[in-house]
């Protein structure tokens, strides 16, 4: 965000994110006629995530933050995939899902109440069997595990997810629209502050455990 307008650059990759992620900035200052000396607030995506992209970000950002002495702010991936429903298809509440492999999802319920975007219960990890209805209320189902488990997710919520899209991933354009309110709210950190949220502190673990 530059001068009041948004300039954006995205590409899914599951790998090379931080040769990515570099260039990306490049061609973004080069777009918007700015430079890194123009940065006041950073926003980057905290996660749920895949473990290495999550990582990368937070690097970069706390990177940046700390030669520029700047503020950050941190947006949940999981807030910015409902962002991204409230404003392209009016969801109000929303059930997102994603898929976190090693048959387990990341998951939370949000709604939208036309204008902030507002957490229900808690972001966590679980299996699909267990990400059930908030409330009995109607929702939109989005996010990568709305395909990967399909059959389980719909049999759980039944016909109270009312419409899916799968193919909804965090965005930079809704993390930045999601730390404005923050800025405005006063809700910055220093870079030191600037963490990750993985859900799942036992990652290396499990991976052992499948090699074995």
């Amino acid at each position: 965000l530059h001068n009041g307008k948004r300039y954006e650059h995205r590409e899914l990759t599951q790998r090379g994110h931080s040769d990515l992620v570099l260039g990306m900035m490049d061609g973004l200052f080069e777009q918007s006629a700015s430079t890194l000396a123009d940065v006041d607030v950073l926003a980057f995506g905290r996660g749920p995530g895949s473990f290495t992209g999550v990582r990368v970000g937070v690097s970069v950002a706390q990177g940046i933050a700390f030669a520029r002495d700047i503020p950050v702010v941190a947006i949940s991936s999981l807030a910015a995939i409902a962002k991204k429903a409230a404003d392209e298809i009016g969801a109000e509440y929303i059930a997102v899902a994603m898929d976190a492999r090693m048959g387990e999802i990341y998951c939370a319920h949000y709604h939208y109440d036309g204008d902030v975007i507002h957490l229900l219960n808690h972001e966590r990890v679980c299996d699909p069997a267990e990400f059930m209805p908030f409330n009995q209320r109607d929702c939109v189902g989005v996010g990568t595990a709305w395909r990967v488990y399909k059959t389980q997710l719909q049999a759980n919520f039944g016909d109270l997810v009312v419409q899916v899209e799968p193919d909804y991933y965090p965005e930079a354009c809704n993390v930045i629209k999601l730390a404005e309110i923050e800025v405005l709210a006063g809700n910055l950190v220093n870079a030191a502050e600037a963490l990750p949220v993985y859900l799942r502190d036992n990652v290396a673990k499990k991976k052992a455990e499948q090699r074995g």
